[in-house]
């Protein structure tokens, strides 16, 4: 049998502002800085969205530096870049933008779904980009729900969906910068399901909904603690679901450089941010509308 991690941390999604909405915020907290090379972790909704209650709609901004990640679980998002991408993500999809040196993008519920009204909920993630990297060519990558490779457990009560990296036999479609695994996991009560994760990887599980015992020891519960990072050690995650649970389990190589953050800018130095914040308002990051 293959070792298991060992647990490093267990910790509560506490909700923060932003803006005129409300999200769990388990990365960063006080007690984690980062999972390297993951910088952020947001889980925002789930939103009733109407024509008369709309608060996730993002107008243009602008990111450097890192790789920002939408992972959406409930209803539907119009994502738009300063590249021409325009792009509806719908439940189950996921909208991969790599920043590079410079992007403006905006998010919101798309109109036909605002109007017709609907549950909105999903997950934003800020992936970090090497130094080498940080100053390359945007990009954009798009999955819709059926093109993810996905696994069914054993007992046909979990299915984990690829989205990058590796999970035997099954590759993600999502081309990345660093070595990174991005799963989310649907399991049913008593589903089960051991993940293979290379031993020198950070990595996470965080739980959306339900309830999940992990690694036969510590117990996930939606409004209680919900995030578990493990050490650099063993090579495989076991959890077992509860109730019915949605799971979101990444883990990367750290890239173990020093991190400078400031608002949408993810960047080595301070000078760098600087540097940003002036490319941003000389327009040398695009244009949007």
């Amino acid at each position: 049998m293959k070792k298991l991690k060992s647990i490093q941390h267990k910790v509560a999604s506490p909700f923060v502002n932003m803006g005129p909405i409300k999200l769990r915020q388990p990365l960063p907290t006080q007690a984690i800085e980062n999972v390297d090379p993951f910088v952020l972790l947001h889980h925002y909704g789930p939103y009733a969205i109407s024509e008369f209650n709309n608060p996730f709609d993002l107008g243009p901004h602008p990111h450097r530096g890192f790789e920002p990640i939408t992972l959406l679980f409930k209803g539907e998002q119009l994502h738009r870049d300063s590249l021409g991408n325009e792009m509806v993500v719908k439940a189950g999809g996921v909208q991969w933008t790599t920043a590079g040196r410079g992007i403006i993008h905006a998010e919101a519920p798309t109109k036909a779904f605002v109007k017709k009204g609907g549950e909105l909920e999903g997950i934003q993630l800020w992936l970090n980009l090497p130094a080498k990297d940080k100053m390359m060519t945007p990009n954009y990558q798009h999955l819709e729900d059926a093109q993810i490779p996905k696994i069914i457990s054993k007992d046909k009560k979990v299915q984990l969906n690829i989205i990058a990296g590796k999970q035997f036999p099954e590759s993600g479609l999502i081309k990345t910068q660093t070595e990174v695994n991005v799963f989310t996991a649907i399991a049913d009560e008593n589903g089960q399901l051991e993940i293979e994760i290379p031993a020198n990887h950070q990595s996470l599980i965080y739980l959306l909904e339900g309830e999940v015992l992990v690694n036969n020891s510590e117990v996930l519960q939606k409004g209680k603690n919900q995030m578990i990072t493990f050490h650099q050690d063993g090579s495989t995650i076991h959890f077992e679901a509860k109730a019915k649970s949605t799971l979101l389990i990444l883990s990367g190589a750290p890239i173990n450089e020093k991190v400078t953050q400031y608002g949408p800018y993810v960047m080595n130095t301070q000078t760098e941010i600087l540097e940003a914040m002036r490319d941003f308002q000389q327009g040398k990051m695009g244009y949007l509308y």
